[in-house]
């Protein structure tokens, strides 16, 4: 009978540590964004739509970024052939809108022997005065909606 219950024990903590370590690691999911503020939560950031969470100004990008920012407000000349093309995306992290909306142009790369990871993708109706900018240094992982 010592045996039996020994074993039983056993078990009943192997469940027991099974059960709190599901449960430590889902507040470690859970927690870190139920405890920021709601003003951080709300800077930039999108809903299931998307998910840009930073706004940067533009005079805080690279220099690179600027100029691309210029010759978008400009209507070009651009350096890529696919600067201004319609940007399609299919990461979902901008907010959800029609298709055509986003447009995307070249941030060059120092150094880089094609075209980089560096992107501005804009959207609205007129291109050379769009509603909303990002920039990513990532290759669309990520957005930082640019601001004015």
């Amino acid at each position: 009978m010592f045996c039996s219950a020994s074993v039983l024990a056993s078990r009943t903590t192997r469940k027991l540590g099974l059960a709190i370590t599901a449960s430590l690691s889902l507040a470690l999911v859970v927690l870190p964004v139920s405890m920021m503020p709601a003003a951080a939560l709300a800077k930039g950031t999108q809903d299931n739509a998307g998910s840009v969470t930073e706004t940067v100004r533009l005079v805080n990008l690279p220099k690179e970024a600027q100029t691309t920012e210029r010759l978008i407000r400009a209507g070009g000349p651009f350096p890529h052939d696919k600067d201004g093309v319609v940007f399609g995306n299919r990461e979902r992290v901008l907010p959800k809108s029609p298709r055509g909306f986003y447009r995307e142009y070249t941030v060059i790369t120092p150094g880089s022997r094609n075209r980089g990871a560096r992107r501005i993708v804009c959207g609205g109706a007129m291109a050379v005065n769009p509603e909303a900018c990002y920039y990513s240094d990532d290759h669309y992982a990520s957005f930082r909606r640019i601001a004015p």
